[in-house]
């Protein structure tokens, strides 16, 4: 059996009754903040008596780090829950490295037929090192990020139902969603450019009513000359298209997104920016069930095991461990993004060191050229540590770490709340100015970078974090922290998930029966756990 191909002896060597657990096939865009809250859902999917399997491309699967794919397989929580990883052909060659539109041509191109062929084997192929074989079962369902659009043609083709799948705020997809009527009031082109300067994008029907001050600079496909943009707008309009059918969609947020942490599960009905159905027209099904990474089965804390592109540094670790309590700056950028040139990279170093606070900085060998002079030499005596990745929540959750300098990934964000760490922002691209938005006004729970990254306005910004603001901040984010990871909150998002899976349950036995259940999710009766009322309903 080849590196790329799917490893089914461990699925064939599991508990009695195992193999005849429904199969949910998971494809994640392929990128670290996609991939691991992905993985996390496929593990708390597994509790609820499915057979997770993760598909990557092969380029990407190659790439795993060694220490977290043992045997096709990856660990996701101490108790040893695992999810299946298989890959597929996606012709970009070993050793490149794909950007966003090489990535989005691999998936629009080459990978379909194979996925195709995928999903058509694990439907009847027999299960490997087992005599007499016998069916795996069949595929319950494909559960597809949004972003991977590509993957859902295939599963129609195959006839298996799809639940979407959206790994940042609801908000971003909102706002994504309002392109049209953005359109409509001549905000922004048809190709979605913004018309004239900088317009604050009014409250619609289709986005929160507590949605924090956004304008038409923050739209998520504004990224690199216009011509990036409006590809990357295509892509979008492309997704939201392909999604228009979708009877689910999974979020992995959480109940209080919305503003000023007024929001949360006790409060629901008060609120009606709570309600997702409101402003979706109903359908699909939103499950908030977020953070993931705590439905896995770890509660928020450290991850242990996971999945990661890169290998990580745990010297970090020993070297936190020496620190004062609450001194450390924690800076990264995420997988996707650096700071943007070897000027910010510089500028970046300076406000650090100008700070004369200890800092944990991770940044990848291709961004290092920008490094002033003598900067290494004086962080291996001890003033700072550079590490190319790092394990980050782990890092988040230790005690020395103050604040964390971030680029506002949803994943990050969701990671630096759930461990009360204070925030310093720099929004880069995509979604990260709409999550910026809520960190530092609707929450408050961060202040954004001053202006452009200069190494005053670092330092600015640290002082503010660490001192003369901390306390306030502080305060917000523990309760922020409550909010997603105390009873309620819990609570709430186990709801949602288990939901999920009882209507998955249901929609597989009509199937079943021969029946083929209507488009509208009212057609099916929802099982939900006493005394929770969930988003949709």
């Amino acid at each position: 059996m080849g590196s790329d191909e799917m490893s089914t002896e461990k699925m064939a060597e599991e508990e009695p009754g195992f193999r005849r657990r429904p199969l949910v096939v998971l494809v994640p865009f392929p990128a670290q903040g996609h991939a691991t809250p992905m993985l996390h859902l496929g593990a708390a999917l597994r509790r609820h008596g499915f057979r997770p399997i993760l598909v990557l491309p092969a380029s990407i699967r190659r790439r795993l780090s060694p220490s977290t794919v043992q045997g096709g397989h990856v660990d996701v929580e101490d108790d040893g829950c695992e999810v299946v990883i298989a890959s597929v052909p996606d012709g970009i060659a070993e050793g490149a490295q794909g950007d966003f539109f090489a990535l989005e041509r691999a998936m629009e191109e080459v990978m379909p037929a194979h996925f195709e062929g995928l999903l058509r084997s694990l439907d009847g192929a027999p299960a490997a090192g087992r005599e007499g074989g016998g069916r795996m079962g069949s595929v319950a369902c494909v559960v597809v990020d949004l972003l991977a659009s590509w993957a859902m043609g295939a599963a129609a083709r195959c006839k298996v139902p799809v639940a979407g799948f959206w790994p940042a705020m609801l908000a971003t997809y909102r706002l994504v969603s309002a392109a049209p009527d953005l359109v409509e009031r001549r905000l922004i082109s048809a190709s979605g450019i913004p018309l004239g300067e900088a317009t604050a994008i009014p409250i619609s029907d289709a986005l929160p009513c507590c949605m924090p001050a956004l304008s038409t600079a923050d739209l998520p496909w504004l990224v690199g000359d216009v011509a990036a943009q409006r590809a990357r707008f295509a892509f979008w309009q492309r997704t939201l298209d392909r999604s228009r059918g979708l009877r689910w969609l999974i979020a992995n947020t959480f109940t209080g997104e919305g503003c000023s942490g007024a929001e949360g599960p006790h409060n629901h009905r008060r609120n009606p920016c709570s309600s997702v159905s409101s402003s979706l027209a109903g359908r699909p099904r939103v499950y908030r069930v977020g953070p993931l990474a705590a439905a896995a089965g770890n509660g928020g804390r450290s991850s242990g095991a996971g999945l990661s592109f890169w290998e990580e540094d745990r010297s970090c670790m020993q070297w936190l461990d020496v620190q004062m309590p609450g001194s450390v700056i924690y800076v990264s950028f995420g997988s996707w993004v650096g700071p943007i040139g070897d000027g910010s990279v510089r500028e970046l170093a300076m406000g650090l060191e100008a700070t004369g606070r200890p800092f944990l900085w991770v940044l990848g060998d291709s961004w290092r050229a920008g490094l002033p002079e003598g900067f290494p030499d004086r962080m291996a005596a001890g003033r700072g540590k550079l590490v190319r990745w790092a394990p980050q929540r782990d890092v988040l959750s230790h005690g020395a770490v103050g604040c964390y300098l971030t680029h506002c990934g949803w994943n990050s964000t969701m990671e630096a709340m759930q461990c009360k760490k204070r925030l310093l922002c720099y929004p880069v691209a995509g979604d990260q100015f709409i999550n910026c938005k809520y960190i530092v006004d609707a929450w408050g729970i961060g202040v954004r970078l001053d202006g452009a990254m200069r190494w005053g306005a670092v330092k600015d910004g640290v002082e503010r974090v660490m001192g003369a603001d901390g306390e306030k901040l502080q305060r917000r984010v523990t309760e922020m922290s409550e909010q997603m990871n105390g009873e309620e909150g819990s609570a709430w998002a186990a709801a949602e998930l288990a939901a999920f899976a009882e209507e998955l349950r249901g929609y597989r036995a009509v199937r079943e029966r021969g029946m083929v259940p209507s488009a509208s999710h009212d057609q099916l009766p929802l099982v939900r756990p006493k005394g929770i009322v969930c988003s949709s309903d």
